[in-house]
């Protein structure tokens, strides 16, 4: 069993969210005394603040703690009597700290000019980027910090791997391949955003291809494409990744920031982008 501060230093370095459950206040026969700590993530336990109900409590209010976001401490009295039925018979009070700013995952297909443009401004967010190509040597030299590069003749297998939530970005050299890209993250279903780099002529051939595998058109409505912000103007590979950098950001900044808006209420607010984008 992992202890609860090697878990907290391995899910800071994978960039997972977690929430540290620390007893601060014991009174009467308590299962552990105060001090004692354990880590929740969204899918793991570390350590232990005695187990039985009181730990399944504390797990429960830690994994609400993760789904909402929230990042705000959170003090709680148990009596550990008759309300949880354990036989210790004392109290105790849990102090649960949210650690680590939830980050966005971003995927990108594509190291075309566009990619190469838009990856780096990906990269200052506080987000974690991979970004996938079958060219090798379409990626530059030297990567930007926290990018994490794959190269793999088949991207489409990629998608199976990607983690729920994930903002996606399809910009590669082949239609074709933008199509199977499309299938498989719409297949999916389980993005925060999705955007296809193209024009609303692309979009529509898109659509009609879709249809036609089965696809329901609520779902490839969540479809972003043409992608990026209206008022951010140009065809330049750099105008281009501003305009959908600006857009992942409206986005990240409502599902991380505000946490008050989804991700299908923010596409619907967001303007279409009346360009016509390259590829």
């Amino acid at each position: 069993m992992n202890t609860w501060i090697s878990a907290l230093a391995d899910l800071h370095a994978q960039g997972e969210p977690c929430v540290l459950v620390t007893i601060i206040e014991e009174k009467g026969s308590t299962p552990r005394n105060a001090g004692s700590k354990m880590v929740v993530s969204a899918n793991a336990l570390y350590d232990t603040i005695g187990g039985g109900h009181l730990e399944y409590k504390a797990l429960h209010i830690a994994r609400q703690m993760l789904a909402s976001g929230s990042q705000a401490t959170h003090l709680e009295r148990f009596s550990l009597g008759a309300s949880l039925g354990q036989c210790c018979g004392g109290a105790t009070v849990l102090l649960f700290e949210p650690m680590g700013r939830p980050q966005a995952h971003i995927t990108v297909f594509g190291a075309g000019h566009v990619g190469r443009a838009l990856v780096p401004l990906l990269a200052s967010l506080p987000c974690r980027v991979r970004w996938i190509d079958s060219r090798a040597d379409e990626f530059p030299a030297q990567l930007p910090a926290g990018v994490h590069q794959v190269i793999n003749e088949e991207p489409v297998d990629e998608v199976d791997d990607l983690p729920a939530g994930s903002y996606c970005i399809v910009m590669t050299h082949n239609h074709q391949l933008d199509l199977e890209l499309t299938a498989a993250i719409l297949k999916r279903n389980d993005f925060t955003w999705f955007g296809l780099i193209g024009s609303k002529t692309k979009r529509v051939k898109f659509e009609h291809r879709l249809r036609d595998r089965g696809f329901d058109p609520a779902v490839v409505q969540r479809m972003r494409c043409p992608m990026g912000l209206a008022e951010v103007k140009g065809k330049l590979p750099i105008e281009i990744a501003v305009s959908i950098a600006a857009e992942i950001i409206a986005t990240y900044n409502a599902n991380f920031g505000l946490g008050t808006a989804s991700s299908e209420s923010v596409a619907q607010l967001l303007p279409v982008s009346r360009r016509s984008q390259a590829n």
